[in-house]
């Protein structure tokens, strides 16, 4: 059984290197000039692509193979008032990210933002998601990077849960399948359990992503153990193996907020849980610490179980 630890976007390694640097609409709009609002988006742009390439080579360097891209690549890339053609500008920075990627066998996904809700009540949220989602899709192109995929949640609960469940898997069939075929669903921390997200999964044919912090907050009782085995083996046919999000409560047990680092015991205690399917998974820390996180948590593993062994630095073989 081989594991594979990852992060998210930031790399607090490299100091003043980020590649999510923002361009609000309001201060576009307060440039004078339309030549001046796209020479804002491009150099932004342009310096979130760089630092970008650096974190992935930073990852190389590291032997990370694991790594979630920052959704706030491309500055106002899908607001209604802009829509600039960053596409065709970058397509060639987007490739050379996209070589590193392919040649170096690196694992990379994204995870849009919360207010993407497929099952909304509201016929604009649910396009304005869609519109999302392309840029997502869009990227993995310009990228040729065809195995990657975008991380959701369920959304809304509105008019019920069963209700919701049953609007999500309407609204998702209707997507086009350039998009629907990237999804990968996560069960959350307040309204839609992991069972609840699996049962989805099944039904619509798509991956279930577990996250361990949220099932612990939000689990109407039930345990993985009855589970995890089905939720692994929504990753079937699929390029790469199941993934897991993990992370610390910050405080107490039940605080849905991430801790900055992860507790290792915690961390331990599920691969245990694991090892009895004998599956592959790749597992995203979402510690506030990032690529730290990452590191303490290995060398924390290292010192209480002598006898499991790391291929790499981040690579977990049972």
């Amino acid at each position: 059984m081989r594991i594979r630890f990852g992060y998210v976007a930031i790399a607090l390694n490299l100091p003043k290197v980020t590649s999510s640097s923002t361009v609000t609409y309001k201060n576009y709009s307060k440039l004078e000039t339309e030549e001046k609002k796209l020479n804002k988006l491009k150099q932004v742009t342009l310096s979130n692509i760089n630092d970008l390439y650096k974190i992935l080579q930073y990852n190389v360097e590291k032997q990370i193979h694991f790594y979630r891209i920052t959704s706030a690549l491309v500055p106002l890339a899908t607001h209604p008032e802009v829509l600039w053609e960053y596409r065709k500008m970058f397509n060639k920075d987007f490739s050379i990210l996209g070589k590193l990627i392919k040649e170096s066998n690196m694992r990379v996904d994204t995870h849009p933002d919360e207010f993407n809700v497929i099952n909304s009540i509201r016929e604009e949220v649910v396009e304005a998601t869609k519109r999302n989602l392309w840029q997502h899709v869009h990227l993995f192109e310009d990228m040729n990077y065809p195995l990657g995929k975008m991380v959701l949640h369920v959304g809304s609960s509105q008019g019920g849960k069963e209700a919701s469940m049953e609007r999500f898997i309407h609204n998702f069939n209707a997507y086009p399948r350039e998009i629907t075929g990237k999804i990968i669903l996560e069960n959350d921390d307040k309204t839609f359990t992991a069972e609840e997200v699996l049962k989805i999964c099944e039904e619509v044919k798509t991956p279930m992503v577990l996250d361990v912090h949220h099932h612990l907050c939000n689990n109407n009782g039930n345990s993985l153990e009855p589970i995890i085995k089905d939720i692994f083996n929504t990753w079937k046919g699929q390029p790469f193996p199941p993934k897991i999000h993990f992370s610390s409560p910050k405080e107490s047990e039940y605080d849905r907020k991430h801790a900055d680092f992860i507790k290792a015991e915690d961390f331990i205690a599920f691969v245990e849980l694991c090892k009895p399917i004998n599956m592959d998974f790749d597992v995203m820390i979402e510690a506030k610490q990032k690529d730290l996180a990452l590191f303490k948590l290995v060398e924390d593993i290292k010192a209480v179980r002598t006898d499991w062994h790391f291929v790499d630095n981040a690579t977990l073989e049972l």
